[in-house]
């Protein structure tokens, strides 16, 4: 028999008729007491609800939904409503209105016919019969179209194999037939990834994604991003984070409901009430795994009255106050390095070689645009933009060569603010970019430590080795000295240890990645004193290379029982901290990383300007194109709409065009 998982199920001394007239009582006469509604509601499973229910109906002659929603309002009228219907009626009400009207709301159609079992696909079929006297499948067909309403057709069926016995063979096929319909040909055999991802058992995909890992050198997850687009994308990558881990894919989902300006209640009372009988406790474990804060805290911070209250009922519990991991989560993070650890990213700029490139005329068509009156903006926005870093810097060469001009100093003097930062970041090369970046984090009063962090992290050591060459080259004095002057203690130690430009390059050493993990060191500093705990980190984050990292961490779940994350998080604090932080979130993904960045630089009042300067010109060419990925994916925007909403004029349009696109 399974674990229970859920946070509600039958109340030991369940009595139908005493509680209907409880709801009664609390109902009748001036107001009504809420607090008493909700305290039984979410006391009571759904199908104790139900009987409740009908005794009401037979004791009082009068449908208790209709009167919980002439007594209450709002949001808390929505969620208790939606407790006291069957799951079914109100899987097949939430797709109702997600078709009806004038445009579909299809992140809703993803997400319940991706995660529903056949008995909840039939069920809710029955349901949407009875209830609205039509049938679902020709609602569906009439309202989306191409790929993305055929998987959905496939699904409305509710044919999913459900034997837990898995064939090798099958497995190596099914893989090697998906490699097939994508990666290994020009166009994508979209039919096969429906047959493939809509019919076979959730045991048998699971395995046939982690043969596709070795056969594609990449997770089936990338392959979708990279050969599918638009609606039906979204349902392929939503398929297959369901059969990797339902609970996982739930906390992204309410996570993305409540992050940002505004809740999207629908989509937090749909998830809260369906899964609160099922797997709500492996959902809160996934969700303070992968963000860093309890579902509990999130939805305290985020809602409020007694809607608040109701929904940390259906939480059932702050998952902030344990360091441990449930074996659910345990796993799953375990999961998550492995993956990491596999995936061999194929990284792409969004900048390349300029086909039909002549110096000569670029210099002089750049000279002609600043000469005279007044400044052709366009032309040399449309030159710089679209030229690779290697192109510019003839261009400047020639500038010089034959007009005898610094073309730098001509472009400092004829832009101004963010559009002559941004311009003169792209002429410089990188690495005099990145010791300018690394001045003006350091000059004046405050540190902008952020970015400290950020360039140190992420750049390889020739990156570092060559900065710091123009470093000296630039300002006559050391990285290194400027970095020991600025900034103090443990947090001064692990920049001046990045700042050496000498982290390993190896492949990762199993054995040694054990012992890096185990006792010895990383767990076992986990019970030292901070300052020790500081210096062994530091020892291990600093200087291993980040493929031998991704398996230092991944053991080190399995031989501490806690996330990396969490630990840096609950002992370390300040600049420590972010750094450290850091350096795991870019061994875990740094396009991930770096999205996250751009997001914070534009999110909420006022515009990071300098980050978003730093990371469009200093990704345009390396991996933006991943960037622009991972930033749909984790904020349901496009970074060419943040960027679109958050800037202006020749500002906008420059980073417009290295961004490379809309996603």
């Amino acid at each position: 028999m399974l674990e229970f998982r859920g946070t509600i199920a039958d109340h030991p001394d369940f009595d139908a008729g005493s509680d209907a007239e409880a709801l009664y009582d609390a109902m009748k006469g001036f107001g009504s007491d809420k607090e008493a509604i909700l305290d039984l509601i979410t006391s009571r499973s759904n199908a104790e609800r139900q009987e409740i229910r009908a005794a009401y109906k037979s004791q009082f002659g009068k449908d208790l939904i209709d009167d919980l929603k002439y007594e209450l309002t709002g949001k808390f009228e929505r969620l208790i409503v939606v407790l006291m219907r069957p799951p079914a009626y109100h899987d097949a009400k939430e797709i109702k209105d997600a078709i009806k009207g004038a445009g579909t709301d299809e992140k809703c159609l993803i997400e319940i016919l991706a995660s529903r079992t056949n008995e909840q696909i039939h069920n809710l079929v029955a349901a949407y019969k009875d209830a609205y006297g039509r049938d679902l499948e020709e609602d569906v067909i009439g309202d989306t179209s191409g790929h993305f309403k055929k998987m959905l057709v496939v699904l409305l069926q509710g044919t999913r194999e459900e034997d837990d016995v898995v064939s090798e063979d099958l497995v190596e096929q099914d893989a090697q037939d998906l490699y097939d319909a994508g990666e290994a040909q020009w166009g994508t055999d979209e039919a096969k990834f429906i047959m493939l991802l809509g019919n076979r058992s959730v045991i048998h995909l699971q395995l046939v994604f982690d043969e596709y890992q070795k056969i594609a050198e990449k997770s089936i997850e990338d392959s979708i991003k990279s050969e599918l687009s638009g609606d039906f994308e979204r349902l392929m990558l939503a398929v297959v984070q369901c059969i990797r881990s339902k609970p996982m894919f739930f906390a992204k989902r309410l996570y993305k409901s409540m992050k940002g300006l505004g809740t999207a209640d629908n989509t937090l009372i749909r998830i809260m009430v369906s899964r609160s009988e099922i797997d709500m406790l492996d959902i809160r474990e996934c969700f303070r795994l992968r963000y860093e804060k309890s579902l509990y805290n999130m939805i305290q911070d985020d809602t409020s009255g007694d809607y608040k209250r109701t929904l940390l009922k259906l939480c059932g519990g702050d998952d902030d106050m344990a360091g441990e991991f449930f074996p659910e989560a345990a796993q799953i993070a375990y999961k998550m390095w492995e993956i990491s650890a596999m995936t061999k990213v194929q990284l792409r700029g969004t900048v390349r070689l300029y086909q039909n490139f002549d110096p000569a005329s670029d210099a002089q068509a750049l000279r002609k645009a600043m000469k005279g009156f007044g400044t052709d903006e366009d032309t040399i926005i449309d030159i710089v933009a679209h030229r690779s870093n290697a192109q510019r810097q003839e261009i400047r060469q020639t500038f010089k060569s034959l007009l005898g001009r610094d073309l730098l100093a001509d472009l400092k003097s004829e832009l101004s603010k963010n559009l002559q930062r941004l311009i003169l970041g792209l002429m410089m090369t990188p690495a005099e970019f990145e010791a300018k970046m690394m001045k003006k984090a350091m000059e004046g009063a405050g540190t902008d430590e952020h970015a400290l962090i950020e360039i140190l992290v992420t750049r390889s050591n020739q990156e570092i080795q060559e900065m710091c060459s123009a470093y000296q080259n630039a300002y006559k004095k050391s990285l290194e000295d400027a970095i020991t002057s600025d900034t103090s203690g443990h947090f001064k130690r692990i920049l001046i240890s990045l700042a050496q430009g000498a982290r390993e390059e190896d492949p990762a050493d199993m054995a040694r990645a054990l012992e890096d993990a185990q006792v010895n060191e990383l767990a076992d500093a986990c019970n030292a004193d901070p300052g020790d705990l500081e210096d062994k980190f530091m020892s291990i984050l600093c200087t291993r290379s980040f493929p031998h990292l991704r398996r230092v961490f991944q053991e080190f779940v399995r031989c501490s029982n806690k996330d990396i994350e969490q630990i840096i998080k609950k002992e370390m604090s300040g600049d420590v901290k972010n750094a450290m932080f850091a350096i795991v979130r870019s061994v875990k993904n740094q396009p991930s990383y770096f999205a996250d960045r751009l997001y914070k630089a534009m999110k909420g009042l006022g515009t990071d300007d300098r980050a978003l300067i730093r990371i469009m010109v200093s990704r345009s060419e390396i991996d933006l194109f991943n960037i622009r990925k991972e930033f749909k994916e984790t904020h349901d925007a496009s970074l060419h709409e943040f960027i679109q909403g958050d800037t202006s004029g020749d500002y906008r349009k420059t980073l417009l065009i290295l961004c490379g696109g809309e996603d």
